[in-house]
């Protein structure tokens, strides 16, 4: 693992434990917040690997699900994932009158946390 990718695992493991902290404290719209940039910076772990980099997040995402969904390495409940999470977190972060609920965030929470670790342990195994 190149030393990219590994501090954009070790940034997207902190922001697993960020969301956590936001959630138990009912800042639902920040776990949220922190819950798709874990899963964001997970897949640029990938990119990183890769060789690859992107400024825009519809790129990072569109890459991702060609190179790894598409390609069967990771499984479609992914692109998902990072789908869901980059809607919620634009909504949480820019539209007025947004009240996210605790069933929201806890269930974005988990994505992350699956996310996380599905990218880490593809990454040991390659």
């Amino acid at each position: 693992m190149n030393e990219y990718t590994k501090y954009r695992l070790e940034t997207a493991t902190e922001r697993v434990g960020v969301s956590k902290l936001m959630l138990d404290c009912g800042h639902f719209k920040d776990s949220i917040n922190r819950s798709y940039y874990a899963i964001f910076t997970a897949a640029r772990a990938l990119l990183s690997e890769d060789g690859v980099a992107f400024k825009k997040h519809s790129a990072v995402i569109s890459y991702f699900r060609r190179e790894y969904i598409k390609t069967g390495i990771f499984d479609v409940k992914y692109s998902d994932y990072i789908g869901n999470a980059f809607e919620f977190r634009n909504d949480c972060d820019y539209e007025d009158f947004v009240f996210a609920t605790r069933e929201e965030a806890e269930t974005q929470y988990q994505h992350a946390v699956e996310f996380v670790e599905a990218v880490k342990n593809y990454l040991e195994m390659i």
